[in-house]
């Protein structure tokens, strides 16, 4: 038998067994109940902000050095609260609009030390993500976030807008 007969049987025999164990699967994977899919949905909900805290913006300075901005709010309420820091770089609406190469964004760590953030853009808004800035501010506790923005783009323009997402 020739190699490349052999390797064609094992090809055939490979996808037989794959379409043998779909099959197999096909029924079990219908029945499977439904409350994983609700308890998924469930928890996109409760991640959905309710509310947002917008604090004093500020211009975006296109020097090419650290700006530091400081977000920072204050649990006045009497029980824990779920929020998440978020910095928004918004465009001119008459353009030109920016690209998350345009700027880098970084965070104090609790440590001291800067790390990156990632930013998303959209309708030229760049902003920060707010699934991985989620964090439970107990009553009473502030919270402080310090970002560092370098605009790296010597023509790029726009504002800077932080906010505090409000969860519950």
């Amino acid at each position: 038998m020739s190699k490349s007969t052999r390797r064609l049987k094992i090809a055939f025999v490979s996808v037989a067994v794959a379409l043998a164990g779909l099959a197999a699967a096909g029924p079990a994977a219908a029945a499977a109940p439904a409350e994983p899919a609700a308890a998924t949905a469930q928890a996109q909900q409760t991640a959905v902000p309710v509310d947002f805290v917008d604090l004093p913006t500020t211009a975006l300075v296109a020097d090419g050095e650290r700006h530091e901005v400081t977000v920072t709010y204050r649990n006045d309420s009497s029980a824990d609260r779920t929020v998440a820091p978020q910095l928004l770089v918004e465009s001119p609406d008459a353009g030109p609009f920016l690209t998350p190469s345009d700027v880098v964004v970084e965070q104090r760590t609790a440590h001291g030390c800067w790390r990156p953030v990632e930013t998303a853009s959209q309708t030229g808004t760049l902003f920060t993500d707010l699934t991985t800035a989620q964090r439970t501010l107990h009553a009473g506790e502030t919270l402080t976030q310090v970002y560092r923005i370098t605009v790296v783009d010597p023509e790029a323009q726009g504002t800077v807008f932080p906010r505090i997402a409000l969860y519950n």
